[in-house]
């Protein structure tokens, strides 16, 4: 037992001598690979893109881990939401209720109303409407009862839900 705590111990400061002092810390490796092991100072230079394929216009670059994977790109006209700008009022509604939205393409769109449990009560639109700004009027039947109702848009894949109150 006391063979290994000495063989330990001999081994343990042999390799603190040939890493002790800071000029010889790799005089045991070889030159080529000592060269990568050792710190190497960086200058305050200012770094720049010098990249031959750089991106020319506002595209996203992926570019993925594995090395020999192709750079991937995405045009930002992939992102453009369906539905945006969605407005109801007056809010709380009477009688008549108006809904402005903005479309991003030709799409079919469905307007319900729905109960606070989220049953249909009334189904306000249900057609294709073309690209471009919306302004909906729709006269709520008398069959509501005073209280909280949503209004729910949707177009294509995407769904907005709005609350009204209904007096």
């Amino acid at each position: 037992m006391k063979k290994n705590i000495y063989f330990f111990l001999v081994i343990v400061l042999s390799i603190s001598t040939l890493l002790g002092s800071a000029s010889n810390s790799f005089a045991w490796v070889p030159a080529s690979i000592a060269d990568t092991l050792k710190t190497k100072e960086v200058g305050t230079t200012k770094l720049s893109d010098t990249r031959a394929d750089k991106p020319k216009d506002n595209l996203i670059v992926f570019k993925p881990f594995a090395p020999y994977t192709p750079i991937l790109k995405a045009n930002n006209t992939e992102n453009i939401k369906t539905l945006s700008n969605v407005k109801v009022f007056p809010n709380p509604v009477s009688g008549q209720i108006n809904l402005s939205f903005k479309l991003g393409k030709d799409v079919n769109v469905s307007i319900k109303i729905m109960d606070a449990l989220g049953n249909e009560i009334s189904t306000l639109l249900s057609q294709r409407l073309a690209e471009g700004d919306q302004t909906q009027t729709f006269n709520l039947n008398s069959g509501l009862k005073g209280g909280f109702y949503f209004i729910r848009i949707m177009a294509g894949t995407e769904t907005i839900v709005k609350r009204i109150q209904i007096l």
